[in-house]
């Protein structure tokens, strides 16, 4: 039977190698060809040249290599790196809710669409090799649109980049597991998170006396979508300095996430709010409660939209929304932010090297954070509260103290008569 199949085949002008591979001619060129019953398709290969002895070692050598990664499990066709990334991110989308939030599961997204305008969409993940993303980080920081990018932020996107490889190699798609990139020098910036990022106390004290102002209806003759729209912006801002939360987290509380209550404090009767940060809304996947003083920006924003509800049940509606179905945006957010510091006459100061501070809406997490270390606070405790490690509060969110330090400095030593520093 293998000698009439034999024949058959070299009549038609093809050699067959180890019963199921063929090659044949082309032209003058010798070419490979073998079935490949686990994917379903041919592979095919010109072995480049016209001598029929070396096309049939060629041959061999093709078809053992391949039988050598059939073993090992690896497939012959390869998907593009944008296949790659579709079948990555589809995995992840059903880990949303268990594994981690919606949120992160958009970052991850961003993170690697600007990978595929690097390493081009169309390129075969079975092409790639470890070097190949040597240069990502200049790559980054020198993009067309000139947009300034933050090197944790490279740094981040290295991370998401390699876990991605990992799974993609561990499923038999590439045949590396990571990619080397150049390491990014350590930029110690603890300081300048205080200066640059955080707001004073004093400028929060003004957004907050601009509020009243800002979502006046008649005076700025606001339809009811755009009232209604600066008032949630505004409480949201207010209630994530009083918080800290994160933005996907505060934005996706429900009203049945909250307990309101009061406590006698210093005989004061000071009104509470118990808050419960559900685990598939944490960017940690951890429920976790704590409590915060309520300055009645709850309570003011639900008069204002509860007419607006179409249902009696109020708990499983998201609160900072205008239908509680679906979060402010965060263009909107954006907007009515950069409002209200034109307002309250908040400047963006230069720094030493000239470069404006980046106050964002996350800004209130930096600030809530910020005075929760100065109030005396613990790391751990604060860390509780926040959904995150002390690692990350001591390193991320230390700011330097002035003051305290010089009062520190002074310790031990006293001035004499003559005031001459001398110790104590």
């Amino acid at each position: 039977m293998v000698k009439q199949l034999t024949r058959a085949k070299e009549e038609k002008g093809e050699v067959l190698i180890y019963d199921n591979a063929v090659i044949y001619q082309r032209g003058e060129y010798w070419q490979f060809r073998m079935w490949l019953a686990n994917e379903n398709k041919y592979a095919r290969k010109s072995l480049n040249t016209k001598n029929r002895m070396i096309a049939l070692e060629r041959g061999k050598e093709c078809y053992l290599e391949i039988m050598s990664n059939i073993k090992r499990g690896k497939t012959y066709f390869s998907l593009t790196t944008k296949e790659g990334v579709e079948k990555y991110l589809e995995n992840k989308e059903k880990e949303i809710g268990t594994s981690i939030v919606k949120g992160r599961y958009g970052t991850l997204k961003t993170h690697l669409n600007h990978w595929l305008d690097f390493i081009l969409k169309d390129t075969k993940l079975k092409d790639l090799h470890r070097m190949d993303c040597e240069n990502y980080y200049l790559s980054r920081t020198k993009n067309k649109k000139k947009i300034p990018v933050k090197a944790n932020t490279i740094k981040q996107e290295m991370g998401t980049i390699n876990t991605m490889m990992k799974w993609l190699y561990k499923h038999n798609l590439t045949l590396i597991d990571e990619f080397e990139f150049k390491k990014i020098k350590r930029v110690d910036k603890r300081d300048e998170v205080l200066r640059r990022n955080t707001f004073t106390t004093g400028e929060v004290e003004q957004i907050e006396e601009c509020i009243e102002d800002y979502c006046n209806k008649e005076k700025y003759n606001l339809d009811k979508k755009d009232w209604l729209t600066r008032c949630v912006v505004s409480y949201y801002l207010m209630i994530a300095s009083l918080t800290g939360l994160r933005t996907g987290e505060q934005k996706q509380l429900k009203w049945g996430d909250l307990i309101f209550s009061t406590d006698t404090i210093n005989s004061v009767q000071v009104s509470s709010i118990q808050i419960t940060v559900r685990g598939e809304t944490s960017k940690t996947g951890n429920t976790r409660v704590f409590y915060c003083l309520d300055k009645g920006y709850f309570k003011k924003w639900l008069n204002l939209i509860v007419g607006e509800y179409d249902t009696r049940s109020i708990k499983d509606l998201l609160i900072f929304s205008l239908d509680g179905k679906s979060p402010i945006t965060q263009r909107a957010t954006l907007h009515h932010f950069g409002k209200l510091l034109e307002k309250s006459e908040i400047t963006k100061e230069l720094d030493a090297e000239g470069n404006e501070r980046e106050l964002v809406p996350y800004s209130f997490r930096h600030f809530f954070i910020t005075q929760k270390i100065h109030s005396g606070m613990n790391f751990h405790e604060i860390a509780d509260i926040c959904g995150t490690s002390t690692h990350h509060i001591e390193n991320t969110y230390y700011h330097r103290d002035v003051e305290k330090q010089r009062n520190k400095a002074t310790i031990g030593y006293d001035i004499d008569e003559n005031g001459k520093v001398v110790f104590a």
